[in-house]
């Protein structure tokens, strides 16, 4: 069986790549952007330290902010009927996995108007067109939307988030520039770190795994591992260190698949609209103990990543408890909950398992995991 991988045309790392932007827009004849990103960031400055090297270049654009944490239909729907009217070309999205979401859905549509009603893009819907054109510029290090294949969106009706894969969303362009992530909030970085790591790990163990996304997924580990902690204290080599981790596990999982702990982080986030990172680290720990004897020795390796020491002359039982203990570590210290106590109720556990039980990324968890499984996990956090 052939494993194929499918990344970004383009990409540019480090402190003031946001400036490489009006190159490439001048290269790929570009006339009008539509800048999609959050109400947060356009308050806070964040989204004008894009709009003023368009400006400054003389390039036209227009703002779209309609924009929520865990995007909602209506956030698309409105999106697709802003840039119908705008009279843009392509997209730059500015932001976390919310404003990248709502961007790709955006783009899927207008190239392919016969999915206009945005459901219909759940799991691997056949799109014949290409996204409109999308210069992604990530400001959270951890969803890594911007190199991944992968959208979420929220029915807010049917209280569930469903998972769209399709590489015709993928931007063209990544502009990762960790000077763009340096007024994120610590708790906004140790949530949105944690998904990261989660994305890495997952992907290391997930059934789809293969030799090149193991190479992407393992280093992201370790760096993630050794830059988190630091990213929230707000230093500059915690910062480039997630930018870069985060990124390169987006190479990785995006082209083999997650598992259950995102299946059941998407529930939580549905229903509870929990920040997604911090459903996943809460999570990870408990349903790594569940995976562990269907993974192997990859354990070892995750925790020698995180740098424990002493992993060769481990069994496989001490090398898979240090893996555990070394995610339960990083999570509590960058002040993540250690339980669901004061985000899920007991009566919703049910519906909770049912929706995970049906999310696009369950069928990549590394041990078969039934409903009954799945209410045993949610219940053993709560």
């Amino acid at each position: 069986m052939a494993n194929r991988i499918v990344l970004n045309e383009t990409s540019y790392h480090g402190a003031g790549a946001i400036l490489e932007i009006p190159g490439e827009v001048a290269k790929r004849g570009f006339k009008k952007a539509f800048v999609a990103s959050d109400p947060d960031l356009i308050k806070f400055q964040v989204t004008s330290k894009v709009t003023k090297i368009l400006e400054e270049n003389g390039l036209e654009y227009e703002i779209y902010s309609d924009i929520k944490p865990n995007p909602t239909i209506e956030n698309v729907q409105t999106g697709v009927e802003a840039y119908k009217k705008s009279g843009a070309d392509y997209i730059i999205a500015i932001g976390g996995g919310s404003s990248m979401d709502t961007s790709k859905a955006i783009g899927i549509i207008i190239a392919n108007p016969e999915y206009a009603d945005v459901r219909s893009l759940e799991g691997v819907a056949p799109t014949k067109n290409p996204s409109v054109p999308i210069i992604a510029v990530p400001t959270t290090a951890g969803t890594a939307a911007e190199v991944t294949i992968n959208y979420v969106i929220t029915d807010v009706e049917k209280k569930r988030k469903f998972v769209c894969v399709d590489p015709h969303d993928i931007p063209v362009v990544a502009i990762v520039d960790p000077d763009m992530m340096s007024s994120m909030p610590k708790g906004l970085t140790a949530a949105t770190g944690m998904d990261a790591l989660t994305h890495a790990i997952e992907g290391y163990i997930t059934k789809g795994a293969n030799p090149i996304t193991d190479m992407f997924n393992l280093k992201a580990v370790e760096l993630i591992g050794k830059s988190l902690r630091g990213a929230v204290d707000n230093t500059p080599e915690g910062r480039e260190g997630m930018a870069l981790g985060q990124y390169m596990t987006g190479m990785g999982f995006s082209n083999c698949g997650l598992g259950i702990v995102h299946s059941m982080a998407h529930a939580l986030g549905a229903v509870y609209d929990t920040p997604h990172g911090v459903a996943n680290a809460i999570l990870l720990p408990t349903i790594m103990e569940f995976n562990a004897e269907a993974t192997g020795e990859k354990y070892r390796d995750i925790a020698k990543a995180m740098g424990v020491e002493g992993t060769d002359s481990m069994s496989p039982e001490e090398y898979r408890m240090a893996a555990v203990t070394a995610v339960k570590k990083l999570s509590a210290d960058v002040g993540i909950p250690a339980d669901l106590k004061s985000i899920a109720k007991e009566e919703d556990i049910a519906f909770l398992a049912k929706s995970a039980a049906a999310d696009a990324c369950a069928p990549g968890n590394p041990k078969e995991a039934s409903l009954d499984d799945i209410i045993w996990l949610y219940q053993s956090l709560m």
